[in-house]
């Protein structure tokens, strides 16, 4: 990357920065492009240089979100203990219960029917990248010290990520211990029983 393509690129962060801080402080509906401009102190002209309208930035907002989820799942694979599978679906339901509830405008603007169009589209952005992680990562770990017992292994953990948020956003006091026992089933995991 050459030196002008990198300060473009850090030019268009500060837009999506800005967006997002002024998304989780306002709300979605009430921040407008001049808000991002003035915060990022550009011109109008400038900021549809990098996004031809507030649903781009918006968008990138969603991509930002979700890298944060994807980055708190590394951590979580780096921290889990091979063969600990309660330890590791204790932390997990924690983490989805985490990012699904963090409390700031924009997350209850996507919750909102009016942006339930953008919320099934981060939901879905969120479940592809959890997919291809679980898949390139952590079954491979459990796979070295258990039979691996699902087919279509993107194909589960996409559904699973998109269902238990589904289930999660109608039943937010759902027990832990069912959401445990969800997963481990839909992977078909031996789970220890205390």
């Amino acid at each position: 990357m050459s030196s002008h393509q990198g300060i473009s690129q850090a030019r268009r962060q500060e837009f999506v920065d800005a967006a997002r801080t002024l998304y989780e402080q306002k709300g979605l509906s009430h921040t407008s492009i001049q808000d991002i401009t003035v915060m990022v102190g550009a011109s109008r002209t400038l900021f549809y240089h990098y996004f031809p309208d507030k649903a781009a930035v918006t968008s990138a907002v969603l991509d930002s979100y979700v890298n944060d989820f994807v980055e708190a799942m590394e951590y979580w694979d780096r921290e889990r203990e091979e063969g600990r599978i309660e330890d590791a679906l204790t932390s997990v339901v924690m983490l989805l219960r985490m990012g699904l509830f963090e409390d700031n405008p924009f997350h209850r603007a996507l919750a909102t029917d009016e942006n339930a169009a953008l919320y099934l589209e981060f939901v879905n952005r969120t479940a592809e990248r959890v997919a291809l992680f679980m898949e390139a990562r952590t079954v491979q770990d459990y796979a070295r010290l258990h039979e691996l017992k699902i087919h279509h292994v993107h194909e589960t953990f996409y559904v699973l990520f998109v269902g238990l948020t589904a289930y999660l956003r109608n039943h937010p006091n759902a027990d832990d211990e069912v959401l445990k026992d969800l997963i481990a089933q839909s992977l078909h995991m031996d789970r220890a029983r205390r």
